[in-house]
């Protein structure tokens, strides 16, 4: 028998129970960073099989797609091994992964994925949470054990040539070559489409959506606004995804779906700054995951945890869980590392530690909206530097639009006006997260909380946190909110804190050069604000209180 060969390192043991329900009544055990997740190991024969054998040209020109595939199917009939991706330029339609098999690529190879739509087909498969049809995802596989995409190559998803396109992404002479190349604008000239089929398709509401009502002519209709992700892993066990750089995704990136025991590696993940739904990483609705070491700058959000989509989501009842991402950077994306919007199943147990975000919108992004449901809990982030963030450092907000975090040239927004509506299985919670030793030069707010008035943010913790930003810090319906031990230099401290119905909140030792207002306070909700540890003489004018806000609710001591 051959000796399989481990391809990652045990991790310390992590021991937790589940839900009760979705919703509430949990029952864990006690869990930290000194005892995280185990992520279950791939291990592979040594057999290698080259492509070559199966007569793929590294031309450029000559399409691989079935030398490749070939290779896969016949390491997978012979017990798995590694099938080798030799240097040079490979073109090729869609590959389909299988059990115990490594794709594996050489130094110097690119994997170059066809922009001939015709090559992939239309498939039954899961868009933003939802059952859609899509196009045939360049990369993917269902109901796999034991894969993995390795080596130092680059992956190449030919997304240019799928996406959609914001003219105010782009410099005018961008813009016109990108215009002059073909495709269709829409009619106000603000959006490049590559085809009609993609405008069609974007002018309607879940074109893609599964129904009875549409036939295999509608979606062929609307093919090109079918936007594949260029890797997709669905329902598969114990995956590796090390060192290889992918690159150029017509929608998402990197997409495990409903999978467990996933390693992910020196990877790279790159897209351009403009890329529509040009995300880098989403875990969705997957068990046991490790990121470690790897880069994302990429065109919407970095690293993202999701677990489907209001009902549909809520009826799968599959959360993200047992996550730890270390030692990774992420550059350019909406957020560094973000949770949601479509987060319906929940998410838990996910440990961030030892990140970089550079020139991301926001820098850490917990975002969801009525309707979603699903509970967010559990969440530890520690050890993380920002530099140059647009938008806010740490953002939790449960008015989430699918908008960018920061507006565009001329683009109005209103700010959402504030009900309150009955509690229901489609009202999202945000509870539970632990953040400390967060390092940030440069962002326009420091700390944003915006909870829903009928179901408030809760037991949120900032521990040693360092921010320089051109605001501070942002409360709205949240409660059990403890912050200590943080520093602010703040262009406008006018106020320096605002508080809006907010319940116990715990303030400690902040640090602050000046500030012409200390406390805004408003809303007849507000309850057992406290600050203490504070020098309060560095403020002209300690609180102001508003909107049936009354002193009583601020205390502050030594």
């Amino acid at each position: 028998m051959k000796r399989l060969v481990p391809a990652i390192f045990a991790i310390p043991l992590f021991t937790l129970s589940f839900y009760a329900n979705a919703q509430n009544k949990t029952a864990q055990k006690a869990y930290s960073f000194d005892n995280l997740p185990v992520i279950a190991q791939t291990a592979f024969k040594k057999d290698t099989i080259s492509i070559l054998k199966y007569g793929a040209k590294n031309d450029g020109l000559t399409l691989n797609t079935n030398s490749i595939n070939q290779a896969i199917t016949d390491c997978n009939k012979r017990g798995g091994g590694v099938v080798v991706i030799p240097e040079g330029l490979w073109l090729t339609g869609p590959i389909t992964l299988k059990s115990n098999v490594n794709l594996h690529l050489k130094k110097n190879a690119l994997l170059q994925f066809t922009k001939d739509f015709n090559q992939y087909a239309l498939v039954e498969g899961n868009w933003e949470g939802l059952p859609q049809m899509r196009n045939q995802s360049p990369i993917s596989a269902t109901g796999q054990e034991n894969i993995a995409i390795t080596g130092y190559g680059i992956i190449d998803g030919a997304g240019d040539a799928w996406r959609m396109v914001k003219k105010d992404k782009l410099t005018e002479s961008q813009w016109k070559k990108l215009v002059a190349s073909g495709g269709v604008l829409t009619e106000d000239k603000k959006v490049w489409h590559p085809s009609a089929q993609s405008i069609k398709g974007a002018k309607m509401k879940f074109a893609g959506a599964i129904a009875k009502d549409k036939d295999a002519a509608f979606y062929a209709s609307i093919k090109d606004f079918l936007r594949p992700n260029l890797l997709v892993l669905t329902k598969c066990k114990r995956i590796l995804l090390e060192g290889v750089t992918f690159q150029n995704s017509p929608a998402w990136n990197l997409h495990p779906l409903m999978s467990e025991d996933i390693t992910i590696r020196n990877v790279y993940a790159k897209n351009p700054w403009y890329a529509q739904n040009g995300d880098g990483l989403d875990l969705e609705s997957c068990k046991n995951v490790l990121v470690e070491g790897s880069t994302f700058d990429v065109g919407d959000d970095g690293i993202c945890i999701k677990s489907g989509r209001d009902a549909e989501g809520r009826k799968r009842g599959m959360p993200t869980e047992n996550v730890i991402i270390r030692n990774s950077t992420i550059y350019h994306a909406h957020g560094g590392f973000v949770i949601g919007s479509e987060m319906s199943g929940g998410a838990r147990n996910i440990f961030v530690t030892d990140c970089t975000f550079i020139g991301t919108d926001i820098g850490l992004r917990f975002k969801t909206t009525r309707g979603r449901g699903g509970v967010v809990e559990n969440i530890y982030a520690r050890n993380i530097n920002m530099k140059d963030i647009a938008a806010e450092a740490i953002l939790f907000d449960m008015y989430y639009e699918a908008l960018d975090p920061v507006a565009l040239t001329g683009e109005k927004r209103e700010t959402p006006k504030v009900e309150t509506f009955p509690v229901t299985e489609a009202t999202p919670v945000f509870r539970k997260f632990y953040i400390s030793n967060v390092v940030c030069d440069g962002a326009s707010k420091a700390v944003f909380v915006r909870g829903l008035p009928e179901m408030a943010i809760s037991d949120i913790e900032l521990d040693n946190l360092t921010i320089k930003a051109d605001e501070g810090i942002d409360i709205q319906e949240a409660k059990n909110i403890k912050v200590a031990n943080m520093h602010l230099d703040v262009k406008n401290a006018s106020p320096l804190i605002y508080v809006q119905n907010g319940k116990s909140i715990g303030l400690r030792n902040i640090g602050y050069i000046n500030a012409d207002l200390l406390f805004k306070i408003n809303g007849d909700k507000n309850q057992d604000i406290k600050l203490s540890g504070t020098d309060t003489s560095k403020a002209k004018t300690q609180s102001e209180f508003g909107h049936g806000a009354a002193a009583s609710v601020l205390q502050i001591s030594k």
